[in-house]
This record gives structure tokens, sequence and C-alpha cells, in this order.
């Protein structure tokens, strides 16, 4: 009887072994596929993102459980991932949402939906063309973005190059960055002020039709937004993943590689690398993993790295940074959770990488406007972010920066009135580079409730009758000019219909919310024309200095949004809103625009609508043109004069990031990256009809004959 006891407790326990080692298995191989359909946008730990919410936590698993965890399982089914929804295999979806839930903790019961038992059906094609502006009161269609299967890190493949260096190169000084050369390309929109216009014209309006690729090269997956730096002949390309390499201008021949050895779980978005920075004999990169670093030109080797946050806490960054009078400036973001400080700008010495200044883009409460929050305080107090980077007046010695929205996106889900301004967010900060004192700020957009952001490129023009004047344009289609020296509203223009104010006072700026946005309390939808995509977004505006007109890329869609509750602790936060973005009533189906508009009047000189987004800047040059790419794969240059289309080329994938123009050998190039990123989640649902490819990251150079 012992024996058979023992046995059979042998046997028992056998079992629980086995079924936990099952249970491992099963928790493994979900954490694996989330981490290969999922964790670019939703993030390793679950956390979320701008492009896709949060997937753990109390109102994570309280809103399920209202709706059913079944409609959960339909849901991840029939939306993703985006582009290719429902065509994983049913032992995908399952594992991934069995992962999902038992990361919260989820009840057993609650993880056995399954394939066999979903009622999901294949996910509709198309989306609401109807141009209705009432929004449904349930949460059906409201979705969070992610983007899976372009953004996926390969693996590093071996090679058998080595790496040489560029000996002769003569180290750049800060006056040259100021002022660059005709043929050089030296800060992310060419100039410090972010004009993203060249003087080069040997390409022009009467030979364009002539251009012919010179080379490309592939590049690494993720969202390629970069611009490279080009001086002496050598171009400096950043890639997804945090690589850069140092090619020759003229031909694409590799001189070395450097790869930053960042944690795999500090990259999100897809791992955009907007620009990078030169000074003296040295590179300057802000990484996936909150640090800045410096390379050195001639070797490609690192020279010193400074932590600037912890990236376990979301910190990140999505672009790099600039160099103001010496100093190495850049902002960071990843700011939608609540820690203790927030987020901030920070000054770097060049060549120790000791932080001189650090400037926090949130009132805290030593600050004169820490009122501005109301009752909320840190570390409650979230958001802030610089996607984008500065632009420099060295004359005045002022650095501009935009800062996003507060966070959470709707103002109640951060348990605060949108008349409560919640400073420093969505202003336009003019900092002194030396000390990083900020100069003046001016609020754009108090208590923004909407994910409706004004933190895009600060383009700075000098103009007769108005002197230094900066201009910017937000997601609402909003075009706001100041000036520089003190940030007094000087004027605005609506770039686009809209109807998320019920007034705009065009004498002082102030802007007030239609009263349902206003008066939205969580779970409480409610539309926006533009939505949260744009009217305008990262792909920034040139100015044209031949016909003195700013061309700007636009999106023309719409969206619905809905606050959500958030845990209210260190740690928590995060964005707090699901969407849907649909057209803009009567275009259409032409979701993408491009405008030039007079300084003078800020009246419109001409327009150009398609159904391709635009997806890269737009670049002016002397020679008369403007170069733009775009979801159908398409580089275009139009006549910055008309808006008539001169040439086009079709590229293996659509065109991303920031074109540039240099020269080398006494030629003019003209190049732009290619490759989607987090944008396909919103473009596979917007627009079914384009083919989008799933990779094809290059960058593509033209010359003439």
């Amino acid at each position: 009887m012992k024996k058979n006891s023992f046995w059979q407790l042998f046997a028992c326990l056998a079992a629980l072994m086995v079924g936990g080692f099952a249970t491992a298995q099963l928790g493994e191989k979900g954490k694996s596929l989330y981490k290969k359909h999922c964790a670019e946008c939703h993030s390793m730990n679950l956390r979320g993102s701008a492009h896709g919410s949060e997937l753990r936590g109390t109102y994570f698993l309280k809103k399920w459980q209202q709706l059913g965890f079944e409609t959960l399982f339909q849901n991840i089914v029939e939306t993703m991932p985006p582009g290719k929804a429902g065509k994983l295999d049913p032992g995908t979806y399952q594992s991934i949402y069995e992962y999902i839930l038992a990361s919260s903790g989820a009840p057993i019961e609650a993880r056995q939906t399954s394939a066999a038992g979903s009622s999901a059906k294949p996910v509709s094609k198309r989306v609401n063309q109807s141009g209705e502006t009432s929004v449904k009161t349930n949460l059906e269609g409201f979705v969070s973005f992610s983007d899976i299967d372009t953004v996926n890190r390969l693996d590093q493949r071996a090679t058998n190059y080595t790496n040489s260096s560029i000996p002769n190169f003569q180290p750049i000084e800060q006056i040259s960055i100021d002022k660059p050369s005709d043929d050089a390309w030296l800060s992310w929109r060419r100039t410090p002020n972010g004009q993203g216009f060249s003087p080069l014209a040997q390409i022009n309006k009467e030979n364009v039709r002539g251009l012919r690729l010179a080379w490309s090269m592939a590049m690494q997956e993720g969202s390629n937004q970069t611009t490279p730096i080009v001086s002496q002949g050598i171009m400096f390309l950043t890639h997804p993943g945090n690589m850069i390499q140092a090619l020759d201008a003229a031909t694409g021949d590799l001189i070395w590689t450097f790869e930053y050895d960042y944690p795999e779980d500090s990259r999100t978005l897809g791992g955009p690398t907007r620009n990078i920075a030169i000074l003296g004999d040295r590179l300057f990169m802000a990484t996936y993993d909150a640090a800045l670093i410096s390379i050195d030109i001639r070797t490609g080797k690192l020279l010193w790295r400074t932590v600037k946050a912890d990236y376990r806490e979301g910190f990140t960054h999505t672009s790099g940074p600039i160099v103001a009078n010496g100093i190495v400036v850049s902002g960071i973001n990843g700011c939608e959770r609540f820690v203790r400080d927030g987020c901030f700008i920070t000054g770097h010495d060049p060549e120790s990488g000791i932080e001189l200044w650090r400037t926090s883009t949130i009132a805290l409460p030593n600050d004169p406007n820490s009122q501005t929050w109301g009752e909320v305080k840190p570390p409650y107090r979230a958001g802030g972010d610089t996607w984008i980077p500065g632009t420099y007046d060295p004359e005045l010695n002022l650095v501009f920066y935009g800062t996003s929205q507060a966070k959470p996106w709707v103002a109640a889900s951060r348990g605060m009135s949108p008349r409560e301004a919640a400073l420093y967010t969505n202003s336009t900060l003019a900092l002194n580079p030396t000390t990083g004192e900020i100069v003046w700020f001016f609020q754009h957009i108090p208590g923004e409730t909407i994910d409706m952001e004004v933190g895009f490129e600060r383009i700075l023009i000098d103009q007769a009758d108005l002197g230094k004047v900066l201009y910017t344009i937000g997601k609402d289609g909003i075009l706001w000019k100041l000036r520089r020296h003190d940030g007094k509203f000087l004027g605005l223009h609506e770039t686009l219909p809209q109807n998320i104010y019920e007034s705009i006072d065009k004498k002082t700026g102030q802007l007030v919310y239609r009263k349902d946005i206003l008066e939205a309390t969580v779970d409480h939808p409610f539309s926006a024309c533009p939505g949260i995509y744009g009217g305008h977004n990262w792909q920034a505006a040139s100015y044209d200095k031949i016909n003195r007109s700013l061309i700007i890329p636009m999106h023309q869609l719409c969206s619905d949004m809905v606050g959500r509750e958030v845990e209210k602790t260190e740690g928590g936060g995060g964005f707090g809103g699901d969407s849907k973005t649909y057209e803009m009533p009567g275009v259409d189906g032409k979701l993408g625009k491009l405008i030039a508009l007079d300084l003078q009047t800020l009246e419109k000189q001409w327009s150009h609508q398609q159904e391709a987004m635009f997806l890269t800047s737009s670049l002016s040059t002397g020679g008369g043109l403007t170069f733009i790419g775009d979801l159908d794969r398409y580089f275009k240059a139009f006549d910055s004069s008309s808006g008539e289309v001169l040439w086009q080329t079709r590229l293996g994938s659509a065109p991303h990031g920031f074109p540039i123009t240099y020269g080398s050998g006494g030629k003019q190039f003209v190049s732009v990256t290619s490759g989607m990123g987090v944008f396909r989640a919103l473009t596979s649902i917007v627009s079914p009809e384009i083919y989008q490819p799933e990779n094809g990251n290059a960058i593509y150079v033209f010359e003439l004959p």
C-alpha cells in the first residue's frame, strides 16, 4: 500500500512538474511571439506607446472584464497585425492573447478563449468614408494602432567588411554649422534655423526630368525617419537600430560602421532616429536607452557615453541633438509615465559629455507656473516630450523647442480640466543654450485634451517687415507666427478646415474648445477634425526662399477619441486614450495635401492633393524645386512656384524621413530614405488600396547625367 501510494504521489508530482514545464514553455512562446509581433509599439513590458495601447494593469483588466475577454481576443484577431489582420495562424493569436492576460494576472478561465471558439470575423478592408462627425457611444472601432511587420529588428548578420578611416577630415566649427557651405548638410534641416532649404541650383526646373539614380544602399529594418549629415564629400547615415555609417557621398562606398549596443527593450515605435549632430571631429547621437554618445568622425569609434535618464522608466529618444553655441542640446521623450521629474531638455559639453544644465518641460513645485497643473502633483504631471529636434538663432543665442501635450492625452484621464493649462506642455520654449534658462515661452493650446500637439518643427525666418519670426504648425493645421526675441504672438492661419475650436481669437491666439470636447469625461468619445495624425505631423515644412513661401505637407484625416482611466501610481499613467481615424469629409479620398503659403499675406499660393499621404518632409532648393515622397512609393519634384509635378520616380518602398541635397565633386545630389515606420499601422487602414511593402529600407541618391 505504501509502495502504491509512493508511486501515485510520484506520478502526481511528475504530472505537476510536466504541467508546470508545459505552462512555462507556453509562457515563453507567448512572450517570444508578443516580442515579434507587438512589442515595438506596445513595448516589451506591455506599458504601451503613442502607437499602441497599454496591455496590462488594473484598468486594462477592468475594461475587458466589462466587454468580455472573448471580445479582446476577437479584437486582436480582427485588427492585428496592421495590413495583415487575421492572417497569423490561430495558435499564434492564442499564445499572444494568453501571454497578455497572464502578464496582468487575469483569471485562468479568461485565458481559455480559443480561436476555434471565437466569433472573430475577417477584418473589413475599408474605413468610414461617410464623413459623418457623429460618434457612437460604444467602443466599436476604437483600436490602438501598432506597427508590427516592418519594425522588427533583424538578427545581426555577419560581414567580413573591415572599417577604414577618414584621416583628412577637417573639424567642423560652430560658425560652419551656423552658416554651412552650399555643398554641405550639417544640421537636421541643413541650417540651424530649420528652413529645409538649399541654395544648390545645378538641378533645376529646366533639367530635373533628367534625374537618374546615382547609387542606393539597403538599410537596417525599422522606422526609417533619418536625416543624413554631409560634409567634405562624406555622408554620415543613421540607420534604425542606432547604427551610423560613413559613406562616400558621391559613390556610396562604405568607409566605417558604428553599431551602438542598446538594450533590446529600450527600442520603441520601430526605433526612429531622426537626426544626429556634428561638431569638431565628433558626431553625437541620442540613443534608445536614454543616453547621449559621441563618436569619432574619422574612425567611427565611441568616445563617451552619458546616461540622461533610466530607459526602464520609459524614457527614450526618437530625435537627436543639435549644437548651439558649442553646447550639445537635446530633448527626450517617453514621458507618458508618472515619474518624479518628468520630461526635460539638457545641455552637454561636447568634449566630455558632462551634463551642464537640465531644464524641465513640466512646471514643478518650485516653478512659478506650477499652479497651472491644478491639484495634480508630481509625480503625476506627465508629458512635455520633445519629439522633434530644436532650432537655433546664433544672433539671439536662443534655441527653440516644441513640447508635446500633457499626458494622459485626455484631460479627464489625468484628473484635470482643459481649463488648466499644464505648463510647459504644447508650447514653444526659447532657451539660452549656455545656461538652459527659459527666456520665454508661448503655450499654443493650454490644457490640450485630444493629442492635438504643436510639438513639431520651429522654422526661423527673417522678414523685412516683421524682423525675426518663428513659424510652427501643429496637428490641428494652425500655422503660428511668433516674434523670436520675446515670443510675442504675431498671427495665425488655419491651413485646413477644423471643428475642434468653438472660437479662435486671431488678435491674441486664444483658442476655445468645442463644448463637448471641453467637458468630455473618461469613456466619453468625441470627434476631432483634423485628427490625431493631422493635419500636420512630423513631416516638416520647408521654406522656399525664392518665392518666400512655406511648403507644408498635410494629412486630410479626422479622428474619434475616447479617454480612459489610468493607474494613478508612480510608474503608472500612459497615454490613456483610444482612437479611430478616417478621411476628412469632402476630400474624396485625397488624404495627402501639399500647400504653399505666402509669408507676407499667409494666403495660399498653390496646393496639390492626392490619394497617397506624404510621408517625408519637403525639401526646397535654389533650383526652384521642392522634393517630397509619398505612400505610393513615389519621390517627386514639384515646381515651387506653381505646384506642378515636374519629375517623379518610384522606389522599392515608400519614401520616409527627411530628403536632403548636397554637393560632391562638382555635382549636386538629392537623397531620400525609404521604408515604412509606425505610420504603416495607420496607412494600412486608411489606404488599403495602396500596396505597402513590408520591408525595403534603403537610401536612394539621384544625380543628373
